[in-house]
């Protein structure tokens, strides 16, 4: 071999090594501090210009009153207008007592983290929560990974999904393993966000 097919050789080696580098460094940094938080689909004309560093995007912040939600369409005496249902431990969720009490779930609303009072309205039939800037509920911080959980409708339930997420998740303080059905104000917590499902 030549001199100069030696040193082009070393050059497109060190050149390859380098991007080697820089593809690792990277993956690294998008998993250790997340995509770059991107403006979902459709909301870049109804956003509010200058709240760019807000951690969790919604379209809708206005909450719902629990007791009117949560009161009976007939009317009947259900205890259940004043205080919402809390989730039982263990695997066997109720489906028919709890989720049907108010009325199928019609919205997602945050109970604790930097977006406390933020709603969302259940008109899809996916919801993605991640750090991902497609997500339907992004949540910027450093225990959610780029795609956390998914909320897919089933009839009139919800079943919560975790996607293999570092942190997981937590269906009323239960770690979330396999399919579960979320009933109405149960907890679901993801990172330093909790939030829950409202009539």
């Amino acid at each position: 071999m030549s001199e100069l097919t030696l040193l082009v050789l070393r050059i497109g080696f060190l050149l390859l090594l380098w991007l080697f580098i820089f593809a690792i460094v990277y993956a690294l940094r998008s998993d250790l501090f997340g995509a770059p938080v991107r403006r979902m689909r459709g909301e870049g004309a109804t956003g509010a210009g200058s709240g760019g560093g807000s951690p969790v995007v919604a379209p809708h912040p206005t909450p719902v009153p629990v007791a009117a939600a949560a009161a009976p369409p007939g009317g009947g005496s259900q205890p259940t207008s004043s205080v919402p249902p809390l989730t039982p431990s263990g695997g066997a969720l109720p489906t028919a007592g709890v989720s049907h009490s108010g009325g199928p779930a019609g919205t997602l609303a945050i109970i604790s983290g930097v977006a406390t009072g933020t709603t969302i309205p259940l008109d899809e039939d996916f919801v993605t929560i991640g750090r991902s800037g497609d997500s339907t509920l992004v949540i910027v911080d450093e225990y959610t990974s780029t795609y956390h959980a998914r909320l897919s409708r089933s009839g009139d339930q919800w079943l919560l999904t975790d996607l293999d997420s570092t942190n997981g998740t937590k269906l009323g303080g239960e770690r979330v393993t396999k399919p579960v059905i979320v009933p109405l104000y149960t907890p679901v917590t993801i990172g330093t966000t909790t939030f829950e499902l409202r009539p």
